[in-house]
């Protein structure tokens, strides 16, 4: 989907599986377009402005939506050792993740776009792919998941799709303060 797309337009990946894959990733698909929507028509220098008091710009929401994405697919093919130590994180490592929020020098809004629609081309074939979706695995470690908890597939999805969900109405608040444009209504 291009960024000026409706967000209602349908994710031509999943139109070939059935059932609770199907039904999940058709989901995840239209919220992904809500949040992808938000950036219609903007420039670059746009997609990287804070609008708001938070951190937050419509490039860099995208850019962690995607590796958030990317490191739950990960987690749900490979286990907790896909993801990292959220306890024995670094300064450097938070500045780094602090970056996925923030559309950096030489980043384009088509480059992060490009880089989403990727994440999402992998997520899809990687849950077309899978047998069943009670696969679990334990949560790794960090100071906000319960010790010994496992998240199956399905969980995980559910999880991306929450939080997809939830920055898209991010995006949302950032566009409207940006030029008054909103994805509904």
């Amino acid at each position: 989907m291009t960024a000026n797309q409706h967000p209602t337009d349908q994710s031509a990946g999943t139109s070939a599986l059935t059932g609770e894959h199907a039904d999940l990733l058709e989901t995840l698909a239209k919220h992904r377009d809500f949040l992808r929507f938000t950036t219609r028509d903007l420039t670059d220098e746009q997609a990287g402005l804070r609008t708001t008091k938070s951190e937050l710009c419509l490039g860099g929401l995208i850019k962690h939506v995607a590796a958030m994405e990317r490191s739950w697919v990960d987690f749900i093919l490979e286990g907790p050792s896909a993801m990292p130590d959220f306890t024995s994180m670094t300064q450097e490592d938070f500045a780094r993740r602090e970056a996925q929020f923030r559309m950096l020098p030489g980043e384009t809004l088509a480059g992060v776009l490009d880089a989403y629609a990727e994440v999402a081309r992998r997520t899809e074939e990687a849950v077309a792919a899978l047998p069943d979706l009670n696969k679990s695995w334990p949560l790794p470690k960090a100071p906000w998941f319960q010790a010994e908890t496992e998240w199956s597939a399905r969980r995980v999805l559910l999880h991306i799709l929450a939080e997809t969900s939830q920055h898209a109405g991010h995006a949302d608040i950032i566009r409207e303060s940006l030029d008054g444009a909103k994805t509904m209504g």
